[in-house]
């Protein structure tokens, strides 16, 4: 298996004794598109280094985990930056899912994969809590888990992986052309590694981590670490609700 690189990104996984090799932080371009701005965040097993964002200069201090400081992390707004919401995607039951299932709707959106060990785990927990935080409000949110791992992740492999945490959230996969095009839309950078040994399967992918918010029209409307504290996330998510009523 070759391969395949999209762009370049840190996410290393300091569970692993055979961690990917560190990826240098990318912005896809997004950096020509943002003032002063790149905007894909990026880790490794002992810090957290985030491309510039509106406001923000340098990297992130090293913090432990390898999460940036919660006084270091910001939801960004991003309205008129990234494109609207749009994509083709299979979910569970190979029901083809587009953007317009979720007209109306608050979006979270986050590109893993279901056998990611820490990041992925951490942050789906933590946009569970956000919904949470809503109450009556939470079905007006829907998170969507796209993987970045289609040769592993099956629909019924993400949407049990998403049942775990949060009935607001939905996995979504595709093929390889389908999901590197929906990657370059967003300026999400991924690396799927060569396999270790004999089983094809057993191998390691490399992500960006961005929390992507989109308002009720489909709007890109902010930016977040998954870093972030659920507290900012649920400001922020908050802010966009009265765009539902």
């Amino acid at each position: 298996m070759k391969t395949l690189v999209r762009n370049h990104s840190r996410h290393l996984n300091p569970f692993s004794r055979r961690s990917l090799p560190a990826l240098r932080a990318a912005t896809l371009g997004l950096a020509a598109a943002l003032p002063l701005a790149g905007a894909l965040l990026a880790h490794d097993a002992a810090a957290q280094a985030i491309a510039p964002l509106p406001g923000q200069t340098g990297d992130a201090p090293p913090a432990q985990g390898g999460h940036a400081a919660g006084a270091d992390s910001t939801v960004h707004p991003i309205r008129g930056f990234l494109p609207d919401l749009s994509f083709e995607l299979e979910a569970a039951g190979g029901k083809t899912v587009t953007e317009k299932d979720f007209d109306g709707k608050i979006v979270l959106m986050f590109f893993g994969y279901a056998s990611c060990p820490d990041i992925c785990p951490t942050t789906m927990a933590q946009l569970s809590q956000v919904v949470d935080n809503l109450g009556p409000q939470a079905d007006q949110v829907r998170i969507l888990f796209v993987s970045v791992d289609p040769h592993r992740d099956t629909p019924e492999i993400l949407q049990a992986y998403v049942n775990a945490f949060d009935q607001h959230a939905i996995g979504l996969t595709g093929n390889e052309r389908q999901i590197s095009r929906l990657a370059r839309r967003y300026r999400v950078a991924y690396q799927i590694a060569k396999p270790r040994g004999e089983d094809p399967g057993d191998y390691e992918v490399a992500h960006s981590r961005g929390i992507y918010i989109f308002d009720a029209r489909g709007k890109a409307r902010m930016l977040a670490s998954d870093g972030e504290s659920v507290e900012k996330l649920t400001a922020a998510v908050r802010s966009l609700l009265p765009e539902t009523s």
